[in-house]
């Protein structure tokens, strides 16, 4: 073997090594619960080995300091246990992290900056959180204050929750404990939220919350979360979209790597004004329709849109915003699927990012109708770790790229595959297997790949798309 095939090799390595320590970030909504039929998910649903990181949503915060549990019934062990069930995952994977999250939308800010504010308060606060990951044998605490500064804070939001988390680390250190945090993503929020030089230092990592830059709250048909703007955008509107609210992060000096991108497993929804214009930007009337699972007007699940996908909806591709929406008569969505994921993967590996976060694992196809279980974080797990854990005993062997003679025979999925050109290849009898060819000191180094579940090669695209849109697959 050669010096420069070698140094692939290892670089190979310790890529995988690398990627393989990258957060998986998986949230839960305790509530889905409560959801009927295929919808309904409980903690133990939740795949652990899918995440790194799981965390269990919501506790709520009191005006005295205290942590308040919402739904004593749902989370406690003289009910349901849902505290109970969600840590003990970690039997089922050790080094897989069990953290709650305090907060969220419905819980809103006013609590949280009067809490902030008040020095014996927030310490007591601190206290009380410890006394509490203690009680419930959790790992760690995220914090998801929507938003310092705003929805009936004020100014001095910004410079307390820097306070506020410095504070929190500092105790956590004594124990062990994990801190994390939730954060408005785009910049016309982030700017009013947060010192985010500040206090970027405190967290072990950041989650962004990178959707919901569109949503039914607007007149006309928009991606949900798209990764760049689209050339139609201007001013604060072509800020709306992943690239951008990473970029801002990173300028305003936040470490590369604690920024955790942002998945929703879910897309916004519309009624279309008119069904005869179902494009990007058509007008709208309102929210969509909810679904028969989460049964939100303006919201789908990833696993009703795969449902709906399947029984006739159209599909169709923004190649600005690199996300997909579908649309049958007046009902439009704007989500992601295992393609964007991966594309989203990869930007974040690019940037030298912390990981990937998911919101949330209820509304991932977790039982497989649409064909394997939990295809989004699967992609995420493929991207960044190389392999599905919940399959795979070990890592890898990278010491499978190898060598071989350039060969003018035509590519085909015999055991061994010869390179004829750089580039990437389509297996010509498995459309879901593809390579890619690199020419080192005159032999070819040669990369197997899978597309995910359903999915084939689009040598058009050089990504992986629905069968129905590459021809001869």
């Amino acid at each position: 073997m050669s010096k420069t095939v070698f140094l692939i090799v290892f670089l190979s390595f310790v890529i995988s090594i690398t990627n393989a320590d990258k957060r998986i970030v998986c949230y839960y909504g305790s509530w889905a619960a409560y959801r009927r039929g295929l919808g309904q998910f409980e903690p133990t649903d939740i795949d652990p080995t899918l995440c790194t990181h799981i965390i269990y949503t919501f506790v709520g915060i009191s005006q005295d300091g205290n942590v308040k549990i919402l739904d004593s019934w749902l989370d406690l062990p003289n009910g349901r246990d849902g505290f109970g069930k969600f840590t003990r995952l970690r039997e089922r994977s050790p080094e897989t992290k069990a953290l709650i999250a305090i907060g969220g939308w419905n819980e809103g800010s006013q609590t949280f900056s009067e809490v902030a504010a008040n020095p014996d308060i927030r310490a007591q606060f601190v206290q009380n959180v410890i006394t509490f990951l203690k009680e419930y044998n959790f790992d760690g605490f995220d914090v998801d204050w929507e938003y310092p500064n705003q929805r009936g804070g004020k100014p001095a939001d910004k410079e307390n929750f820097v306070t506020l988390m410095k504070e929190l680390r500092e105790e956590f250190n004594k124990h062990g404990y994990i801190l994390s945090v939730a954060v408005g993503a785009a910049e016309i929020s982030a700017s009013k939220s947060y010192l985010i030089s500040e206090m970027s230092q405190y967290p072990h990592f950041i989650n962004l919350m990178t959707y919901d830059f569109h949503g039914s709250w607007e007149n006309f048909a928009a991606i949900n979360a798209p990764l760049y703007a689209s050339s139609r955008e201007s001013g604060d509107e072509s800020k709306l979209n992943v690239n951008s609210a990473v970029k801002y992060w990173l300028e305003q000096g936040a470490p590369a790597n604690k920024l955790v991108v942002g998945i929703p497993a879910y897309g916004r929804s519309f009624t279309l004004s008119n069904p005869a214009y179902n494009t990007i930007g058509s007008s709208t009337n309102g929210p969509g329709r909810p679904g028969p699972y989460t049964q939100e007007s303006g919201m789908l699940g990833y696993n009703e849109i795969c449902e709906y996908v399947k029984q006739g909806w159209t599909v169709r591709r923004e190649p600005e915003q690199h996300v997909p929406y579908a649309f049958k008569d007046n009902q439009w969505v704007g989500y992601d699927d295992p393609i964007s994921v991966e594309e989203k993967t990869k930007y974040a590996m690019s940037m030298g990012l912390g990981g990937m976060m998911m919101w949330s694992v209820e509304t991932d196809d977790f039982r497989g109708t649409c064909g394997e279980k939990y295809p989004l974080l699967l992609t995420i797990n493929r991207v960044l770790r190389g392999y599905n854990p919940s399959t795979t005993t070990k890592r890898p062997d990278t010491s499978a790229a190898t060598a071989t003679k350039p060969s003018t025979t035509t590519p085909s999925s015999s055991p061994i595959f010869v390179c004829t050109h750089e580039g990437y290849v389509r297996d010509s009898n498995d459309c879901s297997i593809f390579y890619y060819c690199q020419k080192v000191n005159g032999k070819y180094v040669t990369n197997k790949f899978y597309c995910p579940y359903s999915l084939v090669f689009d040598t058009t695209i050089n990504g992986c798309n629905y069968k129905y849109n590459v021809p001869g697959c």
